[in-house]
């Protein structure tokens, strides 16, 4: 009979203990509501005390959260559109604040948050062209997003801890004119590199014919050259020649003539008798 009382003792002191305290964990933020108004915010993690059936707490997750926004167009000040993909990081910062705007709902926020960041972006970009946006000024852009979200998410207790531009695409038809334009500056540089390619080649292809035309004229001098001591030697080997026996060089230069007039037995040649190219020929006997 002991046993059982202290049993049912322990069981209700349990379930006095589990109605009477809640816990909240490291990741968690709470609030404590007494008939359904805010009595304690914020309440930081750990074992807490409430009173049964008069008060009740709703927990809320405290870490970084991420929103993905859709992709969404947007106008730049030359009133072409670019689509923008960007993702928000962001937390709960007042946790009173955040329930009074929100509900408590972690849906409601996003859509807060993607609509106040999004304003915010349309009038970052609307201050820039294609060219500043899309390279030169995206890191000024989320430094001032950043900024100017977070002055206006303060009113739903949200801090924005990181926004980023994942990727900016072009529409359709700034696509085309821009694949245009770099077509275009791709067929100058190809005509540029043709150009000077040409030019490099005729430069070559001259000074091939000049050294050509110079060789040649080098060679014809030293054929000229060697023809003529050839044929100074040549006169000078005839004059010895002719000096030592003149009517030996005069027999051998007939026969030589004989030879080369007489070279097939169809040469005919008509001469007088008495003609000196004959003259050896006609001598029996030499004088």
């Amino acid at each position: 009979m002991i046993s059982k009382l202290l049993i049912a003792v322990v069981v209700l002191a349990v379930i006095v203990f589990s109605l009477c305290t809640y816990t909240v964990n490291e990741t968690e933020r709470a609030i404590l509501f007494k008939f359904g108004e805010i009595k304690e915010a914020d309440i930081k993690p750990g074992l807490h005390w409430k009173t049964p059936f008069i008060n009740n707490e709703k927990k809320f997750d405290s870490r970084i959260l991420t929103l993905d926004v859709q992709p969404d167009l947007f106008p730049t000040n030359e009133k072409k559109y670019v689509y923008v993909d960007f993702f928000v990081k962001w937390r709960i910062d007042n946790v009173r604040n955040y329930f009074v705007a929100t509900g408590g709902l972690e849906e409601r926020a996003n859509s807060r948050l993607s609509q106040i960041t999004k304003d915010e972006l349309r009038d970052e970009f609307a201050q820039r062209t294609i060219k500043e946006s899309v390279s030169g000024e995206r890191a000024d852009i989320m430094n001032a997003l950043v900024i100017k979200a977070n002055n206006i998410s303060k009113e739903l207790g949200i801090e924005i801890v990181d926004l980023r531009i994942s990727r900016i695409d072009y529409t359709d038809d700034i696509s085309d004119s821009v694949y245009q334009r770099m077509s275009a500056g791709r067929d100058r540089v190809a005509k540029d590199f043709r150009a000077r390619g040409k030019e490099s080649s005729e430069k070559i292809r001259a000074a091939a014919d000049r050294e050509r035309q110079i060789t040649l004229a080098n060679a014809y001098k030293t054929s000229e050259q060697l023809r003529g001591e050839g044929d100074a030697t040549a006169a000078n080997i005839y004059a010895q020649a002719y000096g030592k026996d003149q009517e030996f060089y005069t027999l051998t230069k007939s026969l030589t003539a004989y030879k080369q007039t007489f070279s097939s037995k169809n040469d005919i040649l008509v001469l007088e008798p008495d003609s000196q190219f004959f003259r050896y020929f006609n001598q029996s006997k030499p004088k």
